[in-house]
């Protein structure tokens, strides 16, 4: 019975398969359109409901269910840049960031000391840190990170835009959030 089993395992797979299936054609098959608008590009992700400007050398990802807006950025590619609408309040979600690096919370009047910068026809909060950077998701932390973000109350919703990566490639890329933000405009 051994033998017969051996003998059995022993059969030769042919080299060679040919298969006679055929499929139709799917959006995955459409064909390359040039110069096509983000919405074009990620079809299935959901349509930004902002308008933006963004230095040329930012690498646009999809949307997704978060993020609005999505961005790389740096030679490490591990820069990201990102606009969201979030929950809470402006300060929780200062708070929220700060976490990320392990900070202390700020308080409301901490919060009002922050630098403003012009965000959808109101003044957004500016926050800067650094170190190691734990984003969550059951992610260990990352050391050597900072982030430069903006957050604002925008009528009854709160946005933000996150830049966050390597710490030389934040600091190399920051001095444009403010000029990004000035480039926002609602679709809507």
């Amino acid at each position: 019975m051994l033998a017969a089993v051996a003998l059995a395992s022993c059969k030769k797979t042919p080299m060679e398969v040919t298969s006679a299936e055929k499929r139709g054609r799917t959006t995955k098959d459409a064909d390359v359109k040039l110069f096509a608008t983000a919405d074009e590009q990620f079809r299935g992700s959901p349509a930004a409901s902002l308008a933006d400007a963004p230095p040329a050398h930012w690498l646009q990802r999809p949307a997704s269910q978060f993020r609005m807006l999505n961005y790389a950025f740096g030679s490490s590619g591990k820069g990201e840049v990102y606009v969201s609408k979030s929950q809470g309040s402006v300060l929780d979600n200062v708070n929220r960031w700060r976490k990320q690096f392990a900070l202390q919370e700020l308080n409301a009047q901490e919060l009002s000391a922050l630098p403003q910068y012009p965000l959808l026809g109101t003044e957004a909060v500016m926050l800067e840190a650094e170190g190691a950077y734990s984003g969550g998701m059951g992610k260990p932390p990352v050391d050597g990170y900072a982030l430069a973000g903006m957050v604002a109350k925008v009528e009854n919703d709160i946005v933000t835009i996150k830049m966050v990566g390597p710490k030389d490639e934040v600091e190399s890329e920051k001095s444009r959030l403010a000029d990004y933000a000035k480039s926002l405009k609602s679709n809507e």
